[in-house]
């Protein structure tokens, strides 16, 4: 019996792996957006960061990443920042730094995390009343962000819908069947979004 359970098993697998191939959309759940931790955290634009030379003081500042995400510090002029870490710009620093101070001693530190702001939202775009940004809350759902967005438009593919995820540096797509969810109570691909989701919704082709 476990033999003939283990053999349907195998046409079943590739049965399956077939049918996720085959999709536009990714069919499992998304996955809980990773956690990035301090020391891995990208600087971005509007962000406040201190610079400190040890036994220099005066070579040390605070101050926002400028919208070209460079930031400004003595000796060494414009440091790249945007879409860094703190210790690749410390780094960087402390390379140009070396020309004038013996041995800088560097430390990077970020003050206030103010383009945070920006990736904890949740966006809604495509066939919706009103595309918007929300801010994300803990048990915020696809159904959720969608009725904010003031439903789908009578243009709206529903069932062709999709939540775009970025984990560990890579986007993916995920199917939401809108239509069903909102005609039929099928719950099923209402998933759980995480901050920095964007959820489309296509039109319809006539």
């Amino acid at each position: 019996m476990n033999r003939f359970l283990a053999g349907l098993a195998v046409p079943f697998l590739a049965l399956l792996l077939s049918a996720c191939a085959g999709g536009s959309a990714l069919q499992a759940p998304p996955p809980p957006q990773s956690t990035v931790a301090v020391d891995a955290y990208q600087i971005g634009v509007d962000d406040i960061v201190q610079v400190t030379v040890w036994r220099n003081p005066e070579l040390g500042i605070t101050a926002p990443v400028r919208p070209d995400g460079k930031i400004s510090v003595p000796l060494v002029g414009d440091v790249d920042a945007g879409g860094r870490t703190p210790q690749e710009v410390a780094d960087d620093i402390k390379q140009k730094l070396a020309t004038y101070v013996r041995d800088p001693q560097v430390a990077v530190i970020l003050t206030d995390l103010r383009s945070h702001e920006y990736l904890s939202r949740v966006r809604v775009t495509g066939a919706v009343r009103q595309p918007v940004s929300l801010p994300y809350r803990p048990g915020m759902t696809v159904l959720d962000a969608v009725l904010a967005a003031g439903g789908v438009t009578e243009f709206a593919a529903a069932d062709r819908a999709e939540l775009h995820r970025k984990n560990a540096g890579e986007v993916r797509a995920y199917a939401v069947r809108l239509d069903r969810i909102l005609n039929d109570g099928d719950l099923g691909t209402n998933h759980t979004v995480s901050p920095g989701d964007v959820i489309t919704v296509p039109e319809r082709t006539f």
